[in-house]
């Protein structure tokens, strides 16, 4: 009997094996898909607006929204707010080192925290531009990396510089996957539907790759956050 293919990265979702709820449940969003209060600053791209890329990112998210498990089991950020991370800042409730910088104290409020990034980021050097493509789509968004080996390093300098500025790396600093998160899990699926799913998030990175061989995004940006649904650009690093 033939087994539908599932990929590896998209089995991480079923629910098979799973003892816990989805990771972010209860500090990034609620049971019922609503975002919860998480304040923090990071660095993203936002997408350029009105671009071709935007408007095949948009029809992307929405053929995952359309899907029949989509509202049960996903809670979808506003088109409003998509980007991808460049270098994750300071989040409230990850205050220990190599989260949190050990020149401040751990019991700094988030204001404070922004205020302190910005003095610093004041001589942020000047970098060159990279350019991203997507390299898989999920159920939480698309997978992304660079578009030449070349791109790839200028990415991961820029990502080294803003960890001198902001004084930690996460633990995956060198291994981070860049992404663009389209929603968050509420609960894992069942794992009969994931076939279906395989195939629709196939033909959205076909079609996705096809109408946006490059990302098009605004320069690395310095923001602040309540919640997932929109970061506030504070600072703009312009590349060379």
């Amino acid at each position: 009997m033939h087994t539908p293919f599932v990929s590896q990265r998209l089995s991480l979702f079923s629910s098979v094996g799973k003892n816990a709820p989805p990771r972010h449940l209860g500090t990034r969003l609620n049971a019922d898909g609503e975002f919860l209060h998480e304040l923090g600053n990071t660095v993203v791209c936002h997408l350029v607006e009105g671009s071709t890329t935007q408007s095949a990112i948009i029809k992307a998210r929405q053929q995952l929204l359309d899907m029949p498990e989509a509202s049960a089991h996903l809670a979808f950020t506003p088109v409003s707010s998509l980007h991808m991370t460049v270098f994750q800042g300071i989040i409230e409730r990850r205050r220990t080192w190599p989260y949190w910088p050990k020149e401040m104290p751990q019991d700094a409020s988030i204001d404070q925290m922004t205020t302190f990034y910005r003095e610093r980021l004041q001589n942020f050097p000047k970098l060159p531009s990279f350019s991203m493509e997507v390299t898989g789509v999920t159920p939480n968004g698309l997978v992304m990396k660079g578009v030449t080996a070349e791109d790839d390093r200028i990415v991961a300098e820029w990502r080294n510089a803003f960890a001198e500025a902001f004084g930690y790396r996460h633990p995956d600093h060198e291994t981070y996957e860049f992404h663009i998160t389209f929603a968050y899990i509420i609960r894992w699926f069942d794992p009969a539907c994931l076939p279906l799913w395989q195939r629709a998030l196939d033909r959205c990175l076909d079609e996705l790759r096809s109408a946006a061989p490059i990302i098009e995004m605004r320069p690395p940006a310095f923001c602040e956050f309540s919640d997932m649904k929109h970061f506030e650009e504070l600072i703009v690093f312009d590349p060379i």
